[in-house]
This record gives structure tokens, sequence and C-alpha cells, in this order.
């Protein structure tokens, strides 16, 4: 059993770190959330909304980004038609959980683990704002690609490139990185 042990130990400690670094930020979030009302918009996805309502004023767009009278997200309105909805599961946080857990699972140098963390929260950060933005027009011009835009292209957009982020670090500041 300990030649097994020692054989996988890269392999359990990388399973270890990670799950343990998962489940510790996700539990986190949740206290977090749970400080909500239930009919409350959570502070981080206010945050996003204000964002994606800046970014498409400073281009000059139409765009009114408002609490739902009776539900937990805030609704998008461009040119005075309502076209979507930001909940919570549109702020990033689960997505940037699952970065910041895999980086710390295959950590390299403190600081440099804090710094490619940290770019890596505010890149995913700004690449779901502008996702959020970039989906809000495409929708009011082609409702009928909701499925395609808001379940296949986005999605592929943001995993692919937290995926090209994994992969960078591990390559090239990982401990595991030539």
């Amino acid at each position: 059993m300990k030649k097994y042990l020692d054989q996988f130990k890269p392999f359990l400690i990388f399973i270890g770190t990670f799950f343990a670094a998962y489940i510790a930020l996700t539990l986190l979030y949740k206290f977090y959330l749970n400080s909500f009302k239930a009919d409350e918009v959570d502070g981080i996805t206010n945050l996003v909304g204000r964002n994606v309502e800046q970014l498409l004023h400073a281009f000059n767009f139409d765009v009114k980004i408002q609490k739902s009278i009776s539900n937990s997200w805030l609704e998008v309105l461009y040119n005075n038609q309502y076209i979507v909805r930001i909940i919570e599961g549109c702020n990033a946080i689960s997505v940037i959980i699952l970065f910041i857990a895999f980086v710390l699972a295959f950590s390299g140098k403190f600081k440099v683990t804090l710094y490619y963390i940290l770019f890596g929260i505010v890149f995913i950060y700004i690449l779901n704002i502008a996702r959020i933005a970039l989906l809000t027009i495409l929708l009011f011009h082609f409702p009928e690609k909701n499925h395609l835009l808001h379940g296949v292209l986005f999605p592929l957009i943001i995993y692919g490139t937290v995926f090209i982020l994994w992969i960078i670090w591990v390559n090239k500041f990982s401990k595991y990185a030539k």
C-alpha cells in the first residue's frame, strides 16, 4: 500500500489540494450569499450589473439595469426593452473559484501564485462583464439565437479562456513548469 501511496503522491496532493480549496472557497461564497435575503441581489452581482451598464454607456448604448421588483436578479433593458436578466450565477464567481482551486493545486512560488490568481480573477471578471454586455446586444438583435449564444458560445468562451489560463499556469509558472 505504501508503494502505491508513494507512486501516486503527486496526484493525491493535487486532488486533495484542489478539492480542499474548491470546497473551502465554495463554502465561503455560500456563507456570503446567505447573508442576503431571498429577494435581494448580492453585492457582487450588483457590481457586475453596474459595470455592464457602465461599459455599454461608454459605447453610447441605451441601456438601463435595474433590480427586479419581486425577484433576486437584475433586469437589463436595452432600448427600453427587457432583454436579459443578471442572476447570481452570472457574476462568474463559480468560475473564479474553479480557477483559483486549480492554480492552488498546481501552486508554484507563493508570490507568483498570488499574482497569477489576482491576474486571473481580474481577467475573468472583465471578460465576464464584456460577455454580458455583448450578449445583451446580440440577444436584442438575434433573440432566436438565445440558446446558441447564452447556452453554447459564451460558456465556451469563458470556460475556454479559463482552460487556456490553466495551461499557461502549468507550463510557465507552476512548480511543474520546465
